[in-house]
């Protein structure tokens, strides 16, 4: 990393920790009195300012991760989580706030590849802007990130791995959001499930629609990459079996996404 380029991170963490810690105080001066007209202007000079910074970070591209939480936070989810215009000031305040610590820890990191764009020039793809825990977004990133790596260092097992990590993720949040009584009436079992297998979580997903027949794709090896983790195998996972879990990961992720 460059003197300059470092320059410029601490620039930006210096502004967003003012930003964070103004922020902190209209949302105290918004749960005193939430009608308050002179805390809703602080608020909207506030919110203003962010926007500024958060622009300057996303390198001016809308599609950025960062740019999209930002609009996101004055959103509001309907049941169906659909978008709806509404979310009350206090609560864009603190989401809000989440956006500008999601950017400081990406900041923070020492590697360059996690530098955000205003200090790489290259924008941050989003990818995971579908899955409904948004603090399990930034994390399925960087992850996919270091998937696409592994695979291109060739080391399949890794890549292999991942991409059935990142998928077991996705298909959880979705079924999590669909909600157990829902999932009953596509056969799912009874108990928790983070208690499901792997396959069962993907068979449920299948037949609830939330997923076509995708899966049907996966390799033995990636059906059985968590039994293979608890039990010590280290079975040679060949490229084939890797690339076609990272296939199978993104049709579901379209799946998931349609619109993407």
């Amino acid at each position: 990393m460059t003197e300059s380029l470092q320059a410029q991170i601490e620039t930006y963490l210096s502004r967003l920790d003012g930003l964070i810690r103004r922020g902190r105080e209209v949302r105290d001066l918004l749960a005193v009195d939430p009608a308050n007209g002179s805390a809703i202007a602080t608020t909207r000079a506030w919110q203003e300012e962010c926007g500024v910074t958060i622009h300057q970070l996303s390198g001016g591209s809308k599609a950025h991760w960062l740019a999209r939480s930002f609009s996101d936070a004055f959103l509001m989810r309907s049941a169906n989580g659909q978008a709806v215009e509404g979310a009350r000031p206090g609560e864009i305040v603190e989401r809000l706030l989440g956006v500008l610590e999601q950017a400081v820890a990406s900041l923070s990191r020492k590697d360059d590849g996690s530098i955000l764009s205003a200090s790489t020039g290259t924008p941050a793809p989003r990818r995971f802007e579908f899955v409904h825990n948004s603090e399990l977004r930034p994390v399925l990133e960087q992850v996919y990130a270091d998937c696409r790596k592994a695979l291109g260092q060739g080391d399949y097992d890794a890549a292999m791995r991942t991409s059935c990590g990142i998928l077991e993720a996705i298909v959880t949040d979705a079924l999590e959001h669909k909600g157990l009584s829902a999932l009953a009436a596509a056969g799912a079992p009874e108990g928790k499930i983070a208690d499901w297998s792997f396959e069962t979580r993907l068979g449920v997903a299948e037949r609830a629609a939330l997923i076509r027949s995708g899966c049907a794709r996966l390799p033995d090896a990636a059906r059985k990459y968590r039994d293979s983790q608890m039990n010590g195998n280290d079975a040679t996972v060949s490229e084939r079996d890797a690339r076609v879990a990272g296939q199978v990961l993104n049709v579901v992720m379209r799946d998931l996404n349609p619109g993407r």
